[in-house]
C-alpha cells in the first residue's frame, strides 16, 4: 500500500434546492428520481474507474457540486463504501463534504461521520440575511448557527465556512462585521475561504449589473475587503496559505492543495476535470447522456506538453502563500526556472511583486493531522509578495509562456 502513487478524488453532484444569482458552476434542482439515477451513475463510474487505478491509493476525496447534501445521506455513505472497496483509502484520509444551511440535519451529520467524512465545508457568504437575499440563497444567517452548532454536537473537528465579499450593497464595516461574527463562533472554524465576488457572464447578477440594477462597492473599497480580511484572520491565529484561503495551523486544506501543486486527481460525475502523469481530462456536462453511460463521458483529453506543465507548476503554484521551489522545478523539468522566466521573474522582483525567500523548515503544513509531507528539504523559494498578492492575475498571466 505504501508504494502506492497518491491520488486525490473529486465527486461531483450537480443538485441544488435553487441556483444562486451569482453561480455559474454545474448545477441545477431536480426531482428525487433524477437524484436517485444520478447517484446510481456515479456508483456505475467509481466502480468503473477503479480498475484503472490499481496502483494509487486515494488520499483525499472532496465531495462537491452543487449541494452534495441534497441527496441522501445514505448514498453518500454508499459512494464512500464504493471508493474503499475499489480503490483503497488512506487511513488518515482528508475527506470533505460541501454542505448548505437548511439542507442537513442531526442524523444526516451522524451518518457523514460514520461514513468517515471528516471535514465540512459550509456555504455561509454573509452573516446579514439582507445580503443572503441579495445573492438568492436559500437560508439565513440563523440557519447558518443552527448548522454549525449542529455540526460541532455531531463530533466535526475540521469545519470550512466560505464568506463572499464585495457583495450587493455591501459596505466595508458589514463586511468586517460578517468576518467578526464567524470569528466569535465558538469553536471559531479551522478553515475560512474568504472571496470577492466575481459577476460570471450569463448568471442574473450580471445581467442585473449590466442593466445599472446593482450597487456594488467601488474598487478600492473592494481592496480594502481584502486587504482587513488578512490582517483580522492574521490576528485571531489564521494564516493565508493560498490567495483566498486562511487555516489554523494543521488545517490547510489537503486536497485543494493538491490541486495547486499539481497532484494527480480524478474528477468523477458529469463536468469533473482530472490530471493523471500528464494528461488533463474532464467529463462532458450533459446530464441525459452520463446518466445513460457515465464511462463514456470522458472528453476534452488534453496531453500536456513541457511548456504547459511548466506554466501550471508556475501560475497553480503561485497561488500559494509559500510560493515555488526552484530546485523542485529543476527537478521536474530538467532546466532551471531562471532558464525558462529570467525576464519575467527578474521584472516582477525589481517591482516589488515576487520575492525569493529561504524557508528553514521544509513543510508547515499538515503537521498537526499528520497528513502527507513533501521531501522539501526547505531552501529557496518564489513567492507572490502582500503588493503581488494584491495584482496577482496580472503576475501570473505572465508566466504562461
Amino acid at each position: 500500500m505504501t508504494n502506492k502513487r497518491e491520488l486525490e478524488l473529486y465527486f461531483h453532484i450537480p443538485f441544488c434546492i435553487r441556483k444562486c444569482l451569482y453561480c455559474d458552476f454545474l448545477s441545477a434542482p431536480a426531482d428525487r428520481r433524477t437524484k436517485e439515477r444520478y447517484m446510481e451513475a456515479l456508483l456505475r463510474e467509481t466502480r468503473g474507474r477503479a480498475g484503472d487505478y490499481r496502483d494509487y491509493r486515494v488520499v483525499s476525496v472532496f465531495i462537491g457540486g452543487g449541494t452534495p447534501s441534497t441527496v441522501s445521506p445514505e448514498q453518500i455513505a454508499g459512494l464512500l463504501k464504493t471508493v474503499r472497496e475499489g480503490f483503497g483509502l488512506a487511513e488518515d484520509a482528508e475527506i470533505t463534504i460541501e454542505v448548505n444551511p437548511g439542507t442537513v440535519d442531526e442524523n444526516r451529520l451522524r451518518l457523514y461521520r460514520r461514513a468517515g467524512i471528516n471535514r465540512l465545508s459550509i456555504g455561509l457568504q454573509s452573516a446579514e440575511d439582507r445580503e443572503l437575499e441579495a445573492l438568492g440563497r436559500i437560508h439565513t444567517y440563523g440557519q447558518f448557527l443552527e448548522t454549525y452548532h449542529m455540526a460541532r454536537e455531531c463530533g466535526f473537528s475540521n469545519i470550512n465556512v466560505d464568506l463572499m465579499s464585495a457583495l450587493p450593497g455591501q459596505t466595508l464595516s458589514g463586511w468586517m462585521g460578517t468576518l467578526g461574527r464567524v470569528l466569535a463562533l465558538e469553536p471559531a472554524p479551522e478553515h475560512i475561504s474568504a472571496y470577492s465576488l466575481i459577476l460570471e457572464e450569463g448568471t442574473p447578477l450580471y445581467e442585473m449589473a449590466e442593466r445599472g440594477e446593482l450597487q456594488l462597492p467601488d474598487e478600492e473599497c473592494d481592496r480594502l475587503m481584502y486587504e482587513k480580511t488578512e490582517e483580522l484572520l492574521r490576528s485571531a491565529g489564521y494564516h493565508r496559505y493560498e490567495i483566498s484561503n486562511y487555516a489554523r495551523p494543521g488545517y490547510e486544506c489537503r486536497h485543494n492543495c493538491g490541486y495547486w501543486r499539481r497532484r494527480e486527481y480524478l474528477g468523477l460525475g458529469i463536468g469533473a476535470a482530472s490530471l493523471i502523469g500528464d494528461c488533463r481530462f474532464r467529463n462532458g456536462d450533459s446530464l441525459t447522456a452520463y446518466l445513460e453511460d457515465p464511462l463514456g463521458s470522458r472528453e476534452e483529453v488534453q496531453e500536456l506538453t513541457l511548456q504547459e506543465r511548466m506554466e501550471e507548476f508556475m501560475f497553480l503554484g503561485l497561488r500559494l502563500t509559500e510560493g515555488v521551489s526552484p530546485a523542485e522545478f529543476r527537478e521536474a523539468f530538467g532546466k532551471d526556472m531562471e532558464e525558462a522566466y529570467g525576464t519575467v521573474i527578474e521584472r516582477n522582483l525589481r517591482e516589488g511583486l515576487l520575492e525569493y525567500r529561504e524557508e528553514e523548515y521544509p513543510d508547515r503544513m499538515f503537521a498537526r493531522h499528520g497528513g502527507e509531507r513533501s521531501e522539501r528539504t526547505g531552501g529557496r523559494r518564489l513567492a507572490l509578495t502582500k503588493k503581488g498578492i494584491d495584482v496577482s492575475n496580472r503576475v501570473m498571466a505572465q508566466f504562461l509562456l
